[in-house]
């Protein structure tokens, strides 16, 4: 009876290998057949506890860090691998894989629980890089894994990313359809340029990963943005487990996980970790939680530490549905003043619960089922079929192929001096390109799937801007280095107010001005001034540049040179030696008497008296010009008419 009782709960959580089968069935009936039963009545089993919360698979789902850091470092040594067998029942689907679990450090407990395996249905054209712990000079540390282009063959280590510059969105959504996607640093010709975020419209079955930064002790990989299923398509998760010492130690243990987590409760008790690069799912609403760095998921993504893919659907989801956030972070205050509204600890605690109870439904409590019991569900999202027994042979290969693939990865990453860094500003870092094992858990590519089952064409970032620099930009929205033409506030610019009615422009603006004016905005000059180069003749009292009239042919070069004093020195010898071709006089008409602005008198140089001539204006010198009287406005002439007429 003990015998069948072990054979029957195979499924359901442990089994043994040994070297032949009746020290396999001995080994069950006499020390083990009362875990048997308990995993059979429970779900525990003896020196094992079932776990309702705790880290979720990095494979299952993963979250953006913009400032990635290290991973965790802990004092005590990983245990081995746990040999892992996959329950008797998987997804529907021929895109689903078995990728097995890993160690994860428990801060409270100050020992290693074990994250369970996950059946995934794998992202259209990646692959699956495992994480590992790995020893350093300050004890062991984690090294996240991450969904890799399937199609690259090479992993390039990079220097450090600058801090980001992300805050999101700075423009209006086109549409209600549109979620915003964050800007992040890219790598390009040997340095780091900003690629701003964007809007782009959501899918209702897939979620858009932005591309984001990995660290590793050899450098951070980048991750370049992908679709990827939405959680209730992406396959079933398991419960992790804490083991004693003395369960996992022993000698051909291996391990079945049979308590799946219910999707449709999973996103309602979703917490994001940061400096552990991890989800965590369950009751973390207690405040020295947040002290300790679990977020919400709200909080997280209005923060900026990072973004939340599956937040973000939610709110994509729910766009049309008013107040839905505000309920989401109510509820989080409310369980967090409220212990008896948050979901149990371990699996025992919450087959002590009673399901259809109100307050159960009202806080969500059940958290997690059975999987032959979900198996059997008519209306549940998923649908289940039974694993052959040579597909479950090919897994547990496959789960072999995984940790070598891991430690080969590993081994790779723990040469050099740690990440490339680039010492002096401008100065090109050396960065590594390896060539990596390709993993056993490998998604079919886009191309392959279906009309119907494809991803949407991946979204485009804008270009990169190379006027942001990085090290001097800490903060802030789309950078301002975007605009280079526009202050930022705080920062001195070019005046932008409008001259007043009536009032000169300063000599710059004139200069600034090269098509001529109309003849309604002329000023009754009071003598010739002579032009003076652009930007090197400052405003002098009383004059104005304005009155005097132009032609589109550039003042000869000898002219322009000479400097605005020594013009002002020489300007009565200028008139007797300057003689120019007819076509360079410039007419000087007066404008009417009230705009004239009076000039401000210069004791340092006495104008010459004025007196209109009774012949003829000349044709040589400009300074002998005849001034008219004032004309009205319909016959004065344009500048250059006159001259033309004589010339002819």
């Amino acid at each position: 009876m003990k015998i069948l009782s072990a054979i029957q709960n195979n499924a359901h959580g442990i089994a043994f290998k040994g070297g032949a089968a009746a020290v396999v069935v001995a080994l069950i009936s006499v020390n083990w057949s009362d875990t048997c039963l308990a995993q059979e009545v429970a779900g525990d089993v003896a020196g094992a506890q079932v776990l309702t919360r705790g880290p979720v698979h990095e494979a299952f789902a993963g979250i953006v860090t913009f400032n990635p850091v290290p991973g965790v470092v802990v004092q005590k040594a990983p245990p081995e691998a746990i040999e892992e067998i996959p329950p008797g029942e998987r997804p529907e689907g021929n895109n689903i894989s078995w990728i097995p679990g890993y160690w994860a450090w428990d801060d409270e407990r100050s020992d290693y629980l074990w994250v369970s395996g996950t059946w995934r249905a794998l992202p259209p054209g990646r692959q699956w890089m495992a994480g590992y712990w790995g020893g350093t000079t300050q004890g062991y540390q984690w090294t996240s894994g991450y969904w890799a282009d399937a199609a690259v063959q090479e992993t390039t280590y990079l220097p450090a990313p600058p801090p980001t510059v992300e805050e999101g969105p700075s423009t209006k959504a086109p549409s209600s359809d549109y979620g915003w996607t964050p800007g992040n640093w890219m790598w390009r010709q040997e340095r780091y340029a900003w690629s701003p975020g964007y809007w782009a419209q959501g899918r209702s079955d897939w979620d858009w990963m932005p591309a984001h930064y990995v660290w590793t002790p050899r450098g951070y990989i980048y991750v370049d943005g992908y679709w990827d299923y939405t959680v209730r398509r992406r396959g079933t998760l398991f419960a992790p487990v804490y083991f004693d010492g003395d369960v996992y130690s022993r000698h051909g243990y291996n391990y079945s996980p049979s308590i799946a987590l219910d999707l449709a409760m999973f996103a309602e008790h979703l917490f994001v970790r940061p400096n552990y690069n991890h989800y965590y799912f369950g009751d973390y609403y207690a405040p020295r939680y947040n002290q300790d760095g679990y977020y919400a998921a709200y909080a997280y993504q209005s923060n900026r530490r990072g973004y939340d893919p599956i937040y973000s659907h939610q709110c994509w989801e729910h766009r049309d549905d008013k107040g839905w956030d505000q309920l989401k972070q109510a509820n989080y205050r409310y369980r967090s003043e409220h212990e008896n509204a948050r979901p149990p600890h371990t699996w025992s605690d919450m087959r002590k619960i009673d399901a259809n109870s109100a307050d159960s439904k009202k806080n969500g409590m059940m958290v997690a089922a059975p999987i032959d019991q979900m198996a059997k569900r008519k209306d549940g999202p998923v649908r289940f079929q039974a694993v052959a027994k040579e597909d479950r042979d090919m897994i547990v290969q496959r789960g072999k192929d995984m940790r070598i693939s891991s430690s080969e990865r590993r081994t790779l990453e723990a040469k050099g001096d740690g990440p490339p860094t680039i010492q002096k500003p401008g100065e090109a870092a050396v960065i590594t390109r390896v060539r990596l094992p390709k993993s056993p858990i490998v998604a079919k590519s886009v191309s392959q799937f279906g009309k119907g089952q494809a991803p949407p064409a991946a979204q485009r970032s804008p270009r990169t801007k190379e006027s942001v620099d990085p090290k001097s930009e800490t903060g802030g929205r789309t950078p301002k280095g975007d605009r280079p033409d526009r202050p930022t506030k705080g920062e001195e610019g070019p005046p932008q107010s409008k001259p007043e009615r009536g009032v000169k422009k300063t000599p710059e603006k004139a200069n600034e001005q090269q098509p001529p004016a109309q003849p309604k905005s002329l000023e009754p000059p009071k003598h010739v001034e002579k032009q003076s180069p652009p930007d090197n003749n400052p405003p002098q009292p009383g004059r104005s540049t304005k009155g005097e009239e132009r032609q589109p042919q550039p003042v000869p070069e000898r002219r322009v040179k000479e400097a605005p004093e020594k013009a002002q020195e020489q300007l009565p010898k200028a008139r007797e030696r300057t003689v120019e071709p007819p076509k360079h006089v410039e007419k000087q008409l007066p404008a009417a008497p009230e705009r004239r602005v009076k000039p401000a008198p210069e004791p340092e140089h006495k104008q010459p008296e004025r007196r209109a001539p009774e012949v003829a204006p000349q044709r040589e010198p400009r300074s002998n010009a005849k001034e008219k009287p004032p004309a009205k406005p319909e016959e004065v002439e344009q500048p250059g008419k006159k001259e033309h007429k004589k010339d002819s």
